[in-house]
Order: C-alpha cells, then sequence, then structure tokens
C-alpha cells in the first residue's frame, strides 16, 4: 500500500530524515512510535505532500507519488489528520466536512452516511460552529472530514492527544472498524502505548531520523520500549 525507499529530508543544513523506508501493508494499522523530535511528523508530512523530500521515493499502491501535489496526493486517496486537528473553527460541523468534498476522485458533493454512523455527535452537531466542539469532539470531526475523501489511506498524527478517555477509546473501536470491516489502510503517529498496542497491528520505531526497528504490535517488547521510547 505505502512504500518508502530512501527518503532523506532536510531543514536547513539539518539533516532529518536518513535514507529512511518502511513498507505498510494494505488493510492494516501501522503506528509510528519514537521520542518528540525524531522525524515522525516530518515523514507525515513528506508523505502527504506537505513538505518535499531531498530524494528517496514515495509509492501509494504502486504509483510514485514522489512529486505529486498534496491536492493530487488526496485525490489519490491520502486521507490526513494533523496534529492539532487544525478544523476551521468558525465554520460549522456540516462545511467542515463539505471541503473535502472537493477533493474527492468521483466527484461525489453529498457527505457519505456512514461517517456520521462513524461518528453520531458530528450529526447531532451539524450546525454548530467547529469552535465551539469539545476537543474530543474536534478530533472526530478531523477524522470525519479525512474520510469524506472516500481514502485508501488514513493517516493520524497524535490521535489521542489531549483527548478525554471516552472518546479516545471510541476513536479506537473506529480505528478497528475502518480496518477490519471497510479495509482502510490506517498509518498513525501514537505516543500512548496501551492504545497503540489495541489499534495497531504492526509497529515502526524511529530514532534521530532514522527507522531502526520494525514488527509485529505483538512482537514489541521492553528492550524496544527502553531503548526508543522511555524518557
Amino acid at each position: 500500500m505505502l512504500k518508502i525507499e530512501n527518503v532523506n529530508q532536510y531543514y536547513g543544513q539539518s539533516h532529518i530524515l536518513w535514507d529512511l523506508d518502511f513498507d505498510l501493508k494494505s488493510g492494516t494499522c501501522g503506528c509510528l512510535l519514537g521520542r518528540n523530535g525524531v522525524g515522525k511528523t516530518t515523514l507525515l508530512k513528506c508523505i502527504t505532500g506537505l513538505l518535499p523530500v531531498r530524494s528517496g521515493t514515495i509509492h501509494l499502491d504502486g504509483k510514485d507519488i514522489t512529486r505529486a501535489s498534496t491536492e493530487n496526493r488526496a485525490r489519490a486517496g491520502i486521507g490526513y489528520v494533523p496534529q492539532g486537528r487544525e478544523i476551521f473553527p468558525l465554520l460549522t460541523v456540516e462545511e467542515n466536512l463539505r471541503i473535502s468534498l472537493g477533493a474527492r476522485s468521483d466527484g461525489a458533493r453529498r457527505i457519505p452516511a456512514h461517517i456520521y454512523e462513524l461518528f453520531p455527535v458530528l450529526k447531532d452537531m451539524h450546525s454548530r460552529r467547529g469552535g465551539d466542539l469539545s476537543g474530543g469532539q474536534q478530533q472526530q470531526l478531523a477524522i470525519g472530514r479525512a474520510l469524506v475523501l472516500d481514502p485508501k489511506l488514513l493517516i493520524l498524527d497524535e490521535p489521542t492527544e489531549g483527548i478525554q478517555p471516552n472518546i479516545v477509546r471510541d476513536i479506537g473501536e473506529v480505528i478497528r472498524k475502518l480496518n477490519n470491516e471497510l479495509g482502510l489502510t490506517v498509518l498513525l503517529v501514537e505516543q500512548k502505548l496501551p492504545f497503540a498496542r489495541k489499534v495497531a497491528d504492526d509497529f515502526f520505531i524511529m530514532e534521530r531520523g532514522r527507522m531502526v526497528a520494525t514488527g509485529a504490535m505483538t512482537d514489541l517488547n521492553d528492550d524496544h520500549i527502553k531503548t526508543y521510547l522511555s524518557v
């Protein structure tokens, strides 16, 4: 589904991503792990086209998207929920969702019914402004907005950050449903290991801009945690 090969990226003279490789299998949920500042969000921005790569390639479903625009990557099937959600606070819930319709490849002009089925609160609050929602509700709105695209790959950057436990649980259930019932591929950055273990099939650990360990989530062990994740 998503194949990253020898990707390098710089901020000015600072080398951020170093010959980075990984392969996310179709229909799975992969979790990108690592301490703060190791390059996880930078990698996500390279995948979505928000940052260019200096070298290397990015393939989605076998198609080279390394030089594609962010808009064309969305049309190709990448949905992105950034850290901090970045919803439009002065627009209503419905207006926030409808914005993504313009990037659908099939030209659909109606919000898919399953968005409201996954997140009933968005239907109940469809006429409220996004900025009036709680943090957890805004996170659900951000995920719903990405799903309006009808993506093949959903990318989530810290989806549980600052969210109340009951909505964290709901988001976890939605991710597993998207995986298991709809076959959607998910890549997430997550700091909460219990959540990551619950929803992810595979892990990818980054350290100083490099991929240092990968495997099935069931194989994530205490040595991995002590060496690469403990603060």
